[in-house]
């Protein structure tokens, strides 16, 4: 008997992108769920940095402590690291669209914003430089043409290769965001 509360890819409901009433809308939100590629490579990360972790006591009950703490200093470099990958992806609030990369994240007010769309073109596989043809969720701004800017997700990123009904489903949400939030 499946549990599909227990599992991450379940059946699409139409009242899984609507808003309860008591949720605040101005707070910053993910309209999606992270792909099974980003968890996958952060639960790697975080086995690594468990071993580092234990590397770091090891050193420290027999040799010196300086070299611990440079240990356990790059323990929590991968722990940072293995966060900042979860975190990763387009987020969406009433104040804009906010798209978080590994190190740099970049917000846009939606009255700069004048369109989302879902273009064919061709993108990235899972952020290599090797190109296949796909679907990706660019954004028009007032003040940049659109070749300026990156798109905001695609087909073949972390969150979505292989999953091109949960593409759909976030892109068409990110663009009801753009739209309702166009109007005020």
């Amino acid at each position: 008997m499946p549990l599909p509360f227990l599992t991450a890819d379940r059946t699409f409901e139409a009242t899984d992108d609507t808003a309860l009433p008591h949720d605040d809308r101005s707070r910053w939100r993910r309209p999606y769920r992270p792909g099974p590629w980003r968890v996958g490579g952060a639960a790697l990360c975080l086995l690594l940095a468990s071993f580092v972790l234990f590397a770091a006591v090891l050193i420290a009950l027999t040799g010196s402590p300086s070299s611990a703490g440079v240990v356990f200093g790059l323990a929590l470099a991968v722990i940072a690291s293995a966060l900042r990958l979860l975190r990763m992806g387009v987020w969406v609030s009433t104040r804009g669209l906010r798209q978080v990369s590994f190190l740099v994240t970049r917000t846009v007010t939606w009255n700069r914003v004048t369109a989302v769309r879902t273009v064919q073109q061709p993108v990235r596989w899972v952020g290599l430089p090797r190109t296949v043809q796909g679907q990706a969720l660019i954004v028009a701004r007032k003040d940049r043409a659109a070749q300026e800017t990156p798109p905001l997700m695609t087909t073949h990123g972390l969150d979505f290769v292989g999953r091109a009904s949960a593409f759909d489903r976030a892109s068409d949400a990110v663009e009801a965001w753009a739209a309702e939030c166009a109007r005020r």
